[in-house]
């Protein structure tokens, strides 16, 4: 029997991502993440202009960075939309030690 063979570029992962590092919805996050935190650092900040940028830059590299990377493999929005849909529908199991299965006491499991 012969099989196939089938060649995988290096570059296969790389589709709908930018510079082949960053997903696309990861980066629209980050600007619109970054641009308003731009626009309050340079109008209301009351430095120099060299404290203003060594601020501004504080602010938007760990921002920025935050979202084009991203929480466990998902986007900003996406994770939080995910722990928003968890947090509503948690509930809180308790045990109220009865309706043991199968005749069992209950002090035949504390033992």
């Amino acid at each position: 029997m012969e099989y196939d063979v089938y060649h995988i570029p290096a570059n296969f992962t790389d589709a709908g991502r930018l510079f082949g590092l960053f997903e696309t919805r990861n980066a629209i996050e980050a600007v619109v993440l970054c641009i308003p935190t731009l626009f309050c650092c340079i109008r209301f900040l009351p430095f120099s202009i060299t404290a203003n940028i060594i601020v501004t830059l504080s602010l938007l590299v760990p921002i920025g960075g935050f979202a084009l990377i991203g929480i466990q493999d998902d986007s900003l929005t996406r994770y939080l939309a995910a722990w928003w849909r968890w947090r509503k529908r948690r509930m809180c199991r308790t045990y109220r030690g009865e309706g043991f299965p199968h005749g069992i006491k209950r002090t035949d499991i504390w033992r």
